[in-house]
């Protein structure tokens, strides 16, 4: 069961603004998963430009992912102690920053800079904090809300591809960054729609009772910032002052490390098969366009099945069962990719990537609700960060062990 959550402001209104804040969230999560995927249009052209390997300018994208999910703890921190809306905004900041640099650049080393740690950061701040927000307006729609956030991504993946391509036709990579920087300024219009809610304490806290107004300054706001002047904090050793703006303790809790230990074993094998499925198909005699609409047809899938298992997750058949439910999804999603090899014909890998949209998109729609029902709204920030950081080793290496 979740724990009970002490000191908590008022509860979440469950509507209202936080359907803006949804949509706000779609933005800032669709640009997070789908922007590092849609950039390889842009690599042959700038491979021949420096003249480098393919396996150099694969590292842009690389560099990109792991710095995105490695920042997780950093983005929890700030969330933590300034709230969410000016973290997006900064980081809608830092990522048209990288970019419209990147367009500048005038080697392979400034492109890892600009486009692998600056734009990379900034989508680290992008992600998390919309992730959390949505767990401070939402309670019994939670599912749904956060399947429709999710669903940004295969929306901006399927939006991206075909205007990156345009961008590239006709302003050339340079001009298509400078471009994309605007775009991804955009983020920063999201942040701004992310209203902190009222205020409350986020953690529980010891009664106040002779200390009166001096002992209040210590109180920490529901999405701003955590400010404890107390005399006490200057006795604190470093671990104490990290571990006010990240909960370690969440290492003792049964639930969390299952949920960790198994999310870090799935993602060896999570995103591989969308990087192989049209090799794959190219592999087996289908013509490269066949080969390419498998994966349009997975997007499309995947675009439907987010909002619509937040719907069925919030049902009050599923609701108390949501682990069960997450479990299942991770089994389904294992036995389609068992199934694959029996395809031998290209409506096998139709029917093939239609079950693994359904599947992937039902893994992504429950994977951060699942963990905000293990640990409670109050320490969810502090989780979301300790999880991406140990995702990120395995999502970078999972591709390169499957090849």
């Amino acid at each position: 069961p979740a724990p009970a959550e002490a000191g908590q402001a008022p509860g979440p209104p469950d509507g209202g603004w936080g359907w803006v804040v949804v949509f706000g969230a779609f933005v800032s999560i669709g640009f997070a998963y789908a922007f590092p995927k849609g950039l390889a249009i842009f690599f042959k052209e700038i491979q021949d430009f420096f003249g480098t390997s393919y396996s150099e300018i694969a590292w842009v994208s690389s560099i990109m992912l792991a710095t995105t999910y490695g920042a997780g703890p950093i983005s929890s921190i700030l969330v933590n102690r300034y709230g969410s809306r000016p973290v997006v905004m900064f980081g809608g900041l830092l990522c048209g920053v990288g970019m419209i640099s990147a367009a500048f650049c005038t080697s392979i080393l400034q492109l890892y800079i600009c486009v692998g740690f600056i734009t990379g950061f900034g989508l680290a701040l992008n992600l998390q904090p919309s992730v959390i927000i949505i767990g401070k307006y939402f309670l019994k729609r939670r599912p749904i809300a956060n399947g429709l956030a999710m669903a940004g991504s295969p929306v901006m993946l399927c939006t991206l591809a075909p205007l990156n391509q345009f961008l590239f036709e006709n302003f050339g990579w340079r001009g298509s960054f400078l471009i994309l920087g605007a775009i991804l300024l955009n983020c920063c219009v999201a942040g701004a729609l992310f209203r902190p809610i009222g205020a409350g304490t986020a953690l529980a806290k010891t009664p106040v009772t002779e200390e009166g107004k001096e002992a209040l300054k210590g109180k920490t706001t529901e999405d701003g910032p955590m400010e404890n002047k107390t005399e006490e904090e200057g006795g604190k050793d470093c671990f104490e002052k990290v571990n006010q703006y990240l909960d370690f303790s969440l290492f003792k809790h049964r639930g969390f490390l299952i949920y960790l230990i198994g999310n870090v074993l799935m993602f060896l094998g999570f995103f591989a098969p969308i990087v192989f499925l049209a090799p794959y198909a190219k592999h087996r005699g289908i013509d490269e366009y066949s080969a390419a609409f498998l994966l349009s047809i997975l997007a499309v899938v995947d675009m439907v099945a987010r909002p619509t298992t937040g719907v069925v997750a919030n049902s009050r058949w599923v609701r108390p069962r949501i682990q069960y439910f997450f479990s299942f999804a991770i089994a389904f999603n294992g036995a389609c990719h068992l199934l694959c090899p029996l395809a031998s014909s290209y409506t096998g890998l139709v029917v093939y990537s239609s079950f693994f949209g359904l599947a992937f998109g039902m893994v992504c729609a429950m994977l951060f609700e699942t963990l905000m029902d293990l640990v409670g709204a109050a320490r969810f920030t502090s989780a979301v960060g300790l999880v991406t950081i140990a995702e990120c080793c395995t999502i970078l290496l999972g591709p390169p062990i499957g090849g």
